[in-house]
């Protein structure tokens, strides 16, 4: 492990980027005994997503920017005629608008315009800096924050279902990109306003969810090995 290994975690909901790490670390020290190993992940999820994480341990965390840097898959869930202050379910509903103009061909329309890059503006609650500070410790304090967009690259938006006010989508894209945020801007572009309900993310640059492990399961697999072998300083 020391000299470098890639786990892939599949978070739960309600965990944080820093839980998995966490997590994983404290495993590593109960189970095989490395006490000061280094742990760090290639790109967050928000509490409210699950879905693949890519931990780098030991050496494998000189991978980790490069790794961040890599194309993202998530499988999203949008609700249309509802916006909340975070773009997600993490805040209340602040507004609320009719979607009875709206049609699956305008959501697909919709969708396809994304396509390429666009420049995207950041969620005021989001680890961005401002003035120093990460911009949702700015926002929840009530203050005006002014984020820049960024250019994003969406390489698929596809829609895989509608059940009104609720779409389902498939999206690939580049790093950088909020997947709230690019609810906002779907709903902006239907005109009907909308936020993330839920995310799920299922591919990272060429690793797969599929071949994720669940923290239980990550804990049974560490246990095992430890049993099979001596402990590490």
């Amino acid at each position: 492990m020391a000299q470098g290994h890639i786990f892939l975690v599949d978070k739960p909901l309600g965990w944080t980027s820093f839980n998995v790490v966490g997590k994983v670390r404290h495993l590593l020290r109960r189970y095989l005994g490395l006490r000061s190993i280094k742990v760090g992940h290639a790109g967050t999820l928000d509490p409210l997503a699950t879905g693949l994480m890519v931990v780098c341990v030991g050496r494998a965390t000189k991978l980790a920017g490069m790794l961040t840097g890599e194309d993202k898959r998530y499988l999203a869930t949008f609700t249309l005629g509802a916006t909340t202050a975070s773009y997600d379910r993490e805040t209340a509903v602040d507004a609320e608008y009719s979607v009875e103009h709206i049609t699956p061909e305008a959501i697909i329309r919709a969708a396809e315009s994304f396509l390429g890059v666009y420049q995207q503006v950041p969620p005021l609650f989001s680890a961005k800096r401002v003035e120093g500070k990460r911009a949702y410790e700015v926002a929840r304090k009530g203050r005006e924050v002014e984020l820049l967009p960024v250019p994003v690259t969406i390489k698929r938006f596809c829609v895989l279902g509608v059940e009104m006010p609720n779409v389902e989508a498939d999206v690939v894209c580049s790093k950088g990109t909020y997947i709230r945020a690019l609810a906002r801007d779907f709903g902006q572009r239907l005109g009907c306003g909308a936020h993330l309900n839920a995310l799920r993310r299922t591919a990272s640059g060429g690793f797969s969810l599929q071949d994720a492990m669940s923290p239980e399961e990550l804990e049974q697999f560490l246990r095992l090995v430890g049993e099979g072998q001596p402990k590490f300083d």
